[in-house]
């Protein structure tokens, strides 16, 4: 029996990117599927069902970055990398904010994407170890059930705010550092930076935080990370 290819879905409306960029992760093995607009992404998205999305922000029409909060808000198990232009800090930030996982520059060599691929595939299973149970005050994170409880109800979480808050739970009022942090949930091999750690710790509070800007569970260490308050 052949092994099921993984699916990719390409957004790029500039055609020799798109097809450049096709190119390269269908000679890697993988299953592509492209759209030259957010439009024509959402109406795939309905057959067409990725792993992974190759996402520029910068499309006509329907933006990426309103592709983005649409795949987040009905497809929590799908990846997102978004690609920006130089200079797009605003950009990069409020598309990590709005659910994507990762982020490149233009312009890039084909091989780091095609490692920025692998590295997204491996947090959704990376941090995971079976039979485990973590609780903390009016939290339960069920490690086998892929869920986190507060006060019984369940919180939906993308496979990276997984993995963080599993890190944390296992490492009670231990200070890590952001470095450790990102070679944990992301990989030892990743190319960012801390920024995108930060963007996803905010948006992991204000999930489980009663008041995120005041938070007891996420504490930050000044100068180098963040800490799991066990005990209020």
């Amino acid at each position: 029996m052949k092994d099921v290819k993984v699916k990719v879905l390409v957004v790029e409306d500039e055609e020799p990117i798109r097809r450049f960029i096709t190119l390269n992760l269908s000679a890697a093995g993988y299953l592509v599927g492209d759209a030259a607009s957010g439009e024509e992404a959402l109406e795939m998205l309905k057959s067409f069902v990725p792993k992974v999305v190759v996402l520029d922000l910068m499309l006509p029409g329907i933006s990426g970055l309103e592709v983005c909060q649409k795949i987040r808000e009905t497809m929590q198990e799908t990846f997102v990398i978004m690609l920006t232009a130089k200079g797009q800090d605003t950009d990069k930030i409020l598309g990590l904010e709005l659910g994507a996982d990762d982020y490149m520059v233009k312009p890039f060599n084909p091989l780091e994407l095609i490692a920025r691929v692998k590295a997204v595939l491996r947090r959704g299973n990376g941090c995971k170890d079976p039979k485990e149970v973590y609780s903390c005050r009016d939290l339960c994170l069920n490690v086998t059930a892929n869920k986190l409880f507060k006060s019984d109800q369940e919180i939906d979480l993308t496979p990276i705010e997984f993995a963080l808050i599993q890190v944390f739970m296992k490492n009670p009022g231990r200070a890590l550092k952001r470095e450790e942090m990102l070679n944990t949930v992301w990989g030892d091999d990743y190319f960012g930076d801390t920024k995108t750690l930060d963007v996803h710790i905010r948006r992991l509070r204000e999930k489980i935080e009663d008041n995120p800007s005041q938070p007891e569970y996420i504490k930050t260490v000044w100068g180098s990370g963040y800490r799991w308050q066990q005990e209020p």
